[in-house]
Formats: C-alpha cells, sequence, structure tokens
C-alpha cells in the first residue's frame, strides 16, 4: 500500500454511482506498467484520478484516457498538466469508437480498471458481438488488460473442464476472439475504498481471426444453451425454439443428455452449423 496514494483518494469524493474504487498499491501499479512497456500507444478506459495513468505516461509514447467522472477529469488535469504524451476525453466508453480516438498506430493497447457492474458490456464493445466475424474496435486493439472482479476473471478464462459453473457465453465471447490468462491475483486490499471482492488482471491477446468460424446461429445457440445451462442440449435448444434438434446432434455425434458446459467453442460451432440445416 502507498500512503500518498490513499492520501490523495481520501481527498476526493469518490462515487459509488460509478463503482470508483482506485488502485493503491504501488506494487500492482507497477506491475500494469511494466506489462506496456512494449508499447507506443496506449488506451486507458477508467484512469479515475491518474495513479495509474501517471506509470503509463513515463514508459510509452502516448496515453489516451477516456473518463465519464466530470470531477475525476479535472484531477487529472490538475495533477498530470506537467505531462505532454496524454490526451484527456471525457466521455463514455460505451458510445466511444475506438478508431475514432486520436492514434497513430495501426494497433493499440488497452488498459483499464473499470466499474465491475459493467464489465461484460465494455467487453462486448471492445470486442463485437459472438457472431461478428469482423469489428472496428477488436481490429484496432492488439491486447487488453482488464482488471475486474476474481469471479469474473475466472469466468473469462473458463473452459468445459473448469469446475463451479464458470464456463458460459462470456468465457466463449473472450476465447473466441482472444487468448486470455489471469496474470495476478489483486486482494481487495490494494483498493480504496476497499471493495467487498478480491479482484485479478486478465490479459487478453487478440487474435487475427475468431477461434472458429463464424455461423449463423452461433449467437443463438450458445445463449441458448447456458440460458438454461441445468437442463440438457436437447430440451435448451428445443426450449430455445430449435428444430431438428436431436437430427443435428445425432449428426455431429454429440449426446442429448449434455448440458451446454459440457461443449468446447468447436463443439458449439459444430452444433450451430448442423442446426441451419433445419432452422
Amino acid at each position: 500500500m502507498d500512503l500518498n496514494y490513499i492520501i490523495r483518494t481520501k481527498k476526493f469524493k469518490t462515487k459509488k454511482s460509478l463503482g470508483q474504487n482506485f488502485l493503491v498499491d504501488s506494487n500492482v501499479i507497477d506491475f500494469i506498467a511494466k506489462s506496456t512497456s512494449s508499447f507506443d500507444e496506449i488506451l486507458e478506459i477508467g484512469p479515475g484520478i491518474g495513479f495509474v495513468t501517471e506509470k503509463l505516461l513515463e514508459k510509452t509514447k502516448k496515453v489516451v484516457a477516456v473518463e465519464i467522472d466530470k470531477e475525476a477529469i479535472k484531477e487529472l488535469k490538475k495533477n498530470l498538466s506537467s505531462y505532454d504524451n496524454l490526451c484527456l476525453i471525457e466521455q463514455d466508453i460505451l458510445k466511444t469508437n475506438i478508431c475514432s480516438l486520436p492514434f497513430e498506430k495501426e494497433k493499440i493497447k488497452v488498459i483499464a480498471n473499470i466499474p465491475y457492474y459493467i464489465t461484460s458490456p465494455i467487453l462486448a464493445h471492445l470486442l463485437g458481438e459472438i457472431d461478428e466475424e469482423t469489428n472496428p474496435n477488436r481490429n484496432k486493439i492488439e491486447e487488453i488488460i482488464l482488471m475486474v472482479q476474481l469471479e469474473v476473471a475466472k469466468r473469462i478464462c473458463a473452459d468445459k473442464n473448469s469446475k463451479n459453473k464458470e464456463y458460459g457465453q462470456l468465457s466463449i465471447l473472450c476465447q473466441m476472439f482472444c487468448d486470455c490468462e489471469i496474470i495476478k491475483i489483486v486482494p481487495k486490499n490494494c483498493f480504496s475504498p476497499v471493495p467487498k471482492v478480491d479482484s485479478a488482471l486478465v490479459r487478453f491477446r487478440v487474435n487475427e481471426k475468431p477461434k472458429v468460424k463464424i455461423t449463423r446461429l452461433l449467437k443463438r445457440t450458445v445463449s441458448a444453451i447456458f440460458n438454461q445451462r441445468r437442463k440438457n442440449i436437447k430440451n435448451s435448444l428445443q426450449n430455445a425454439g430449435f428444430l431438428g434438434v436431436v437430427e443435428a446432434l445425432e449428426k455431429i455425434d454429440i449426446p442429448k443428455t449434455l448440458r451446454g458446459e459440457n461443449l468446447s467453442i468447436e463443439d458449439i460451432q459444430k452444433l450451430s452449423a448442423a442446426l441451419e440445416e433445419y432452422n
């Protein structure tokens, strides 16, 4: 814990409505900064009052920081006025076209310590939807380092062999387009105010192409089998209005008694392709 960071945080009125919990552990901040050393241009989402931002500015040529809180913007301007490689944008990241931001490089890295309640919408905004073979925002990004709740981090990185029902739609969305890994677990006392749960840093390395071929019914298939995850695949798909479910499962040799959480991304893609014949 860094006393200077804690004192600066205490002077700022954090807003629960924006999910503001500022990272105040200098070791974790340094870890994030070091992980960006190979990049010239960085998009920082939710810089808050600039503890991570300051370290990034010391190690990279340009940081574009998108922040929605007017008071935080004032603090950033006051505390980081000496840096000429910072571009501050007061805007909602969910309404921001990443390609319109003032970057010169073809590819950028994204750093984000965001309100946890909008983790899924932000990931969908950065990566696109499950059935989008190409997406302008995703095409602009080479790598993302994202601070999320530890339980969400486990869901992002889960596969069909994971325990405790961690594998689901979020896993599919992220791994369809990225190689994902937890790179650091961050205890809750590394933040101020202290949140109720531990966090983790997840690295997303964005691939040039989706992991599997995008099919017409892929997104609908994923939704169906995970929205009713306690049911077997046959019942989940039939309840979602799919036709020819038994025939499609037999065609690709998937037992109808399995649950969606037992299928890999490749299995789900084969299933969605098989269902196209009947739907």
